[in-house]
């Protein structure tokens, strides 16, 4: 099994001084077991692991609160000895919500036991109005999809891997490599992040395989919708489930995605996909200044999807032909560009933060501009233009520039690593501006690694 770059921050935790209970959130099949067990397995811990859906009767023995009986409990359900040493494991926890709330009680008596939880769709049980987590004395780790760096080890590309995490600005960057990257950015687009389709993949390296597997994850959200659902209607979550792929890239208005519902039933849906990591949201911020999310309009975003590979699944990639794959151009190719470098930068926050993303919207009587994506970097705000291909226009980048004056820009294409210094007239209201300022290119592949290169940049930029 391959090695995720979670386990990094998941022996921290377990190393820590202070080590709260630990949740692990995450939509379903995006490998949370899965880094649990590898994760001891590495470090050579005994792992007491107890899947509450399956043992629903211990419900009652956590409602007890009494940690003895808990634990003794768990000792002889796992039938491994004595629990000191070892990691205990509670997966699939919403099945069992008194586990949740025993959390607390179990660091408090037992802080020698490490304690991780994992869930599908474990918010739907958080969001109940009559659950209540014991605040502070809980910690959260987020576990998304494998990023493309993540997806290239895992099939035996790891100098190419090795390449883009070690790359700076002003460094060569091999045109062999290049041309690799697309070929492997090519794949990723079409197999996505989730870790068995990626496994069927490097196993056989055939694209059916992982459609199959993407087939069978949809399904099992829309079943667990039914199963977790509680005061939102099944439906609604299923339709929205079809419809985000869709709209991934644009201003996501209710009355497209549900014509027939309310949009604040609509609105209540989307909040619960997006806070159980099935979706993702890019709030729309004016971009004076830094925090970003201090301008953000909550009511004005663009959704992603959880993945590129279940996003092209919906859309009906598996219908092409298979012999086309590779070599054909697709009528959503800019969408799946920016799903692509979306999903990277939500993987690219690390874990101890639900990540929350930003892009600029300029609304205008006769045309709009908007920049794709905005980074808190280099101690500014850095616009960031997705193009699916190696050219395009940069208007509403220019715009942006005029306006916000970042000290660079940055555009993720398939050129190969660049610098130039754009010079241009661009229109203001009525206005004719001449402006002038530096933009960074980067291959789209690199996108998991921008906000790095952007604090890079800026620290270069200061000593000159």
């Amino acid at each position: 099994m391959f090695q995720r770059d979670a386990e990094i921050a998941l022996k921290q935790w377990y190393n820590g001084n202070s080590r709260k209970p630990l949740i692990i959130r995450g939509a379903r099949q995006v490998g949370k077991s899965t880094l649990v067990r590898e994760f001891s397995r590495r470090f050579n811990l005994t792992l007491f692991e107890i899947n509450l859906e399956r043992h629903a009767r211990l419900e009652p023995v956590f409602a007890t609160l009494d940690t003895e009986h808990i634990l003794r409990e768990l000792e002889f359900t796992c039938r491994k000895g004595k629990m000191e040493g070892g990691i205990i494991f509670l997966d699939e926890i919403q099945a069992t919500p008194k586990a949740l709330k025993a959390l607390r009680y179990l660091h408090e008596d037992r802080p020698d036991i490490p304690v991780v939880a994992a869930g599908s769709l474990v918010e739907f049980t958080l969001n109940e109005a009559d659950f209540s987590m014991p605040v502070g004395r809980i910690r959260y780790f987020y576990l998304s999809p494998l990023s493309f760096h993540e997806f290239l080890s895992a099939i035996g590309a790891t100098d190419l891997a090795d390449l883009i995490l070690g790359w700076i600005p002003g460094k060569p960057f091999p045109e062999s490599a290049h041309e690799r990257l697309l070929g492997h950015l090519r794949d990723f687009l079409l197999v996505g992040g989730m870790p068995e389709s990626v496994a069927r993949f490097a196993a056989t390296g055939a694209f059916e395989d992982s459609f199959e597997n993407h087939l069978s994850i949809l399904d099992t959200y829309r079943d667990d919708f039914g199963k977790y659902a509680g005061r939102v209607q099944i439906g609604r979550l299923r339709k929205l489930l079809d419809y985000v792929p869709l709209a991934v890239g644009e201003k996501f208005r209710y009355a497209n995605a549900i014509p027939d519902d309310r949009a604040k039933d609509v609105r209540q849906a989307v909040e619960l996909l997006a806070t159980a990591g099935i979706i993702g949201l890019v709030h729309h911020s004016d971009a004076n200044g830094l925090p970003l999310g201090a301008e953000a309009d909550a009511g004005v975003f663009k959704p992603l999807f959880l993945d590129v590979g279940l996003m092209n699944s919906v859309c009906g990639v598996r219908h092409v032909s298979l012999d086309a794959m590779r070599n054909r151009r697709f009528v959503n190719e800019g969408k799946m560009a920016e799903q692509f470098v979306g999903q990277q930068l939500m993987a690219g926050h690390g874990f101890d933060r639900r990540p929350i993303l930003h892009y600029w919207l300029r609304d205008g009587r006769q045309a709009n501009a908007e920049v794709d994506f905005l980074l808190e970097a280099a101690a500014s705000v850095i616009p960031v233009e997705v193009k699916a291909g190696t050219s395009g226009s940069m208007k509403s980048l220019h715009q942006f520039m005029a306006l916000k004056q970042s000290p660079f820009a940055m555009r993720l294409d398939l050129n190969i690593p660049s610098h130039q210094r754009v010079s241009v007239l661009t229109l203001i209201g009525k206005e004719s501006r001449a402006i002038s300022y530096d933009m960074y290119s980067l291959p789209l592949y690199m996108a998991c690694q921008i906000e790095r290169i952007a604090n890079e940049l800026g620290r270069m930029i200061k000593t000159i």
